[in-house]
């Protein structure tokens, strides 16, 4: 990230993000000169596979006279449209998310089901060099069109999209990572990557699919396409879209799992950074609804109308038919699982960290190398799903089972492969299947010796190194699946080893075992107990998955972070967590922000805001009105660049330095000033402007925000941070604790609480870091106080 510093060697490589801008701080007369003569981007980082702007949210409520203005002359009609309105958008995110999640779901079914239907016809008849090619090709298909329109079109499509969801809620802004370009990608990418074989799941897509209908549904209406119902101006917001967006990504694990609650507590616990009782009555309202949008059509397809899409089609992975009985004995094997969990679920963010750098590099090269990256995986993928079952014995077929055996079909739990008529290859049973119905044979208790020792070993190992290196390349994918598939395999084992001596069966060591390596890997407690609960439809599970979810993440947590946060700081997005960095109680608001400002007069000339929008990219500059206009310099407020941007447009200028006399809400209405939807707005490059009008002035005082948050220099930088991310805050002013000083003394952005950052400007702070000294403040003061980026970074 810009300005930030590398750490000791100790500390650096796979812990810092992957786009260090600036490794060293610029000199003031540079970051001066920056300021007024260049135009750089403030931050870059990773979205999908490409390098990227970003920007930062603003959540802000914006209190100018125009705001109050347009609040007080809200009818009781309008209040009543506005809160209709947010409901309906709720129905309709829920609705359009189950549709979009039942589409991929009978998509990926169809298409691989008939895939594996034509390759088990010709294993059938002993044609297996053209069964391996019609099994590989049509992967490779599958993949090298997923990878094409990935890659062409919508980089930011790529991978599960969790990552940038989770950042767009802490107040992040990429381009394009909810745009309908996206949206159609994403599907369209995540049916050819589930249906090509490869070891990646559809459920993450479905999340940052939610979040795409949220926010296009979102938008306010677009000009573009004149769909400007006057309704939708109520949402040309931040605040209303995060809302949305919220309740997109709870929408999106309905869809995916089949579980409402566990998409609301999903959305609680690991995407969203703000949270409200209000909030939590839409999410699970629009969770509802996909139950019930999923429900309607599950039923239709069980009439045969759908193709393959069958009772497996939507994830479900049902035990309650299994009699769960425990006793105090039973809880050392799943200590056991747990810890176990925790160690896998840590060695694999460990290892993915690593290989998303190198796939990094890959990806830097353009499109042709992402391609071929990903027709690699696949070409490899379909050689170890077609080639491992040939390592495994032929078993006899059991007798009086309930099940047909050898299975004909494209599922089941005996697969029969190359064996002879009345023998099925267990191997196959797994890896020759998709990945749902292998975590259903994985899960089914009936015969306790489906599955040899050694076939399960290799299914695990072959799993979890796919999974580690399938996950980053140019294709949608999420992690879920794979990471269940491959935490069954190991529970199931467990569960083979213990045999009679414990009073739970395989299945339910499987559905054991994938709990702890979900909370190895993603370190989520509440909603994956749910989530879990909700696929097996076993309540009886409760305590055990809660148990063996605590021990997981309390194991994985003494090693390193979730998958989800590690990813999103390598990609370099600016994220703010909960807490603060212990170290930042050693410094003040003061301590980061003491550059020098563009500060506005309360009535400023035009060619003056035209400069300096020209030449730097602030988003938010500070209102100070001096004498003569006021008895001291006193500080207004804050002015927005886009704004400035409409007053320029309309050019509502003033020919001296005099108070507008007129009522600004004659002359614009709120919807003026409203953030656009996937556009830009205007730019400054569109607004052309004569020497004349240069000369003449603006009055900035009825658009200037006249109450913005402040904090005091001396306020600590931690406790400035909680602040900052709780109420998702672009800018925080920090005044001065005297008067006889300017009335403002800097602003904090996002930018200013990253660590790279802040040890960047007290290089002291990093040995109080890495090696825990506490630093005096005799020792702090010694420190060259460099000015920041104060506004020259200004997200």
């Amino acid at each position: 990230m810009e300005g930030g510093a590398k750490e000791n060697e100790a500390s650096a490589g796979i812990h810092e993000p992957l786009l260090l801008k600036e490794p060293r701080k610029p000199s003031l007369q540079q970051r001066l000169n920056r300021a007024v003569s260049t135009n750089t981007t403030s931050q870059l980082a990773i979205v999908g596979s490409n390098v990227c702007p970003i920007e930062s949210l603003d959540y802000e409520i914006i209190e100018n006279d125009l705001f109050k203005h347009d609040w007080r002359s809200r009818t009781r009609i309008q209040i009543c449209q506005y809160i209709v309105l947010k409901w309906t958008l709720a129905f309709l995110i829920g609705l359009f998310t189950g549709l979009v999640g039942f589409i991929i779901n009978l998509a990926v079914e169809n298409i691989a089901g008939t895939k594996l239907v034509i390759t088990n016809k010709f294993m059938l008849e002993k044609r297996y060099a053209i069964a391996f090619g019609v099994f590989a090709g049509s992967n490779l298909i599958l993949v090298t069109f997923a990878a094409v329109v990935c890659a062409y079109i919508s980089p930011a499509a790529a991978g599960s999209g969790i990552p940038e969801v989770k950042a767009y809620l802490n107040g992040i802004d990429a381009p394009g990572i909810l745009s309908p370009t996206t949206l159609i990608v994403k599907i369209l990418g995540s049916i050819g990557a589930v249906s090509g074989s490869l070891d990646v799941g559809k459920e993450g897509p479905l999340v940052h699919t939610g979040a795409c209908i949220a926010s296009l549904l979102g938008q306010g209406g677009s000009k573009r396409y004149h769909l400007t119902w006057k309704w939708l101006r109520y949402f040309k917001n931040d605040r209303d879209r995060r809302d949305l967006i919220t309740c997109g990504s709870a929408a999106g694990v309905a869809a995916a799992f089949r579980a409402p609650v566990g998409g609301v507590l999903f959305a609680l616990e690991e995407v969203s950074s703000w949270w409200r009782s209000a909030l939590l009555w839409r999410t699970f309202f629009t969770a509802a609804v996909v139950a019930v949008v999923l429900r309607a059509l599950k039923d239709f397809c069980e009439t045969g109308k759908c193709g393959l899409f069958g009772k497996g089609g939507l994830i479900m992975f049902d035990v309650s038919s299994v009699k769960i009985s425990y006793h105090a004995d039973d809880l050392l094997p799943v200590v056991i699982l747990g810890v176990i969990g925790g160690l896998l679920g840590s060695l694999f963010n460990h290892l993915l960290d690593k290989i998303l750098r190198i796939y990094s590099l890959v990806n830097e090269r353009g499109p042709v190398f992402k391609l071929i990256l990903a027709c690699t995986i696949s070409i490899v993928t379909s050689s170890c799903c077609f080639g491992l079952p040939w390592l495994a014995q032929c078993t006899p077929c059991p007798k009086g089972t309930m099940e047909e055996c050898p299975t004909l079909g494209r599922s089941g739990n005996y697969k029969q492969f190359q064996c002879p008529d009345g023998y099925y290859n267990d191997l196959a049973s797994l890896v020759f299947n998709t990945n749902d119905d292998a975590i259903r044979n994985l899960f089914s208790s009936g015969n306790p010796n489906v599955f040899r020792h050694s076939s399960v070993l290799m299914f695990f190992g072959t799993m979890y190194i796919l999974g580690l290196f399938t996950y980053g390349i140019s294709v949608p994918g999420g992690l879920f699946i794979p990471i269940i598939v491959t935490g069954a395999t190991y529970g199931r084992f467990v569960g083979m080893l213990m045999g009679l001596a414990s009073n739970l069966n395989q299945g339910l060591f499987a559905v054991l075992g994938a709990a702890s390596f979900l909370g190895g890997s993603m370190r989520m407690t509440v909603s994956l107990c749910i989530i879990l609960l909700e696929l097996t439809n076993n309540l009886l599970m409760l305590p055990l998955v809660m148990l063996v979810l605590l021990i997981s993440k309390t194991v994985a947590d003494a090693f390193n972070s979730g998958v989800y946060d590690q990813i999103v700081h390598m990609k370099g997005l600016p994220y703010l967590e909960a807490h603060a960095e212990p170290y930042m109680r050693q410094l003040t608001a003061g301590d980061v922000v003491t550059g020098p400002l563009v500060t506005f007069s309360g009535i400023e000339k035009v060619g003056n805001i035209f400069f300096y929008l020209k030449n730097t990219n602030h988003n938010g500059f500070p209102v100070i009105d001096e004498p003569p206009i006021s008895d001291a310099p006193v500080l207004c407020g804050l002015v927005l660049r886009s704004h400035l941007l409409v007053l320029l447009k309309r050019k509502e200028f003033l020919p001296s330095r005099t108070s507008s006399s007129g009522d600004p809400s004659q002359r614009f209405t709120s919807v003026d000033f409203a953030k656009p939807g996937s556009g830009k707005g205007f730019k400054l490059e569109q607004i052309e402007l004569s020497a004349e009008e240069m000369e003449m002035y603006v009055d900035l005082h009825p658009f200037t925000n006249t109450s913005p948050y402040t904090v005091v220099e001396t306020m600590s930088l931690a406790k400035a941070l909680l602040l900052f991310r709780q109420l998702g805050l672009r800018h925080l002013c920090v005044v001065p604790k005297s008067c006889d000083r300017s009335p403002i003394v800097g602003i904090l952005t996002r930018h200013d609480f990253m660590p790279e950052h802040v040890l960047g400007l007290h290089p002291l702070l990093k040995e109080s870091k890495w090696k825990r000294l506490r630093l005096r403040p005799s020792m702090l003061n010694s420190v060259v106080r460099r000015p920041s980026s104060t506004q020259i970074l200004d997200l």
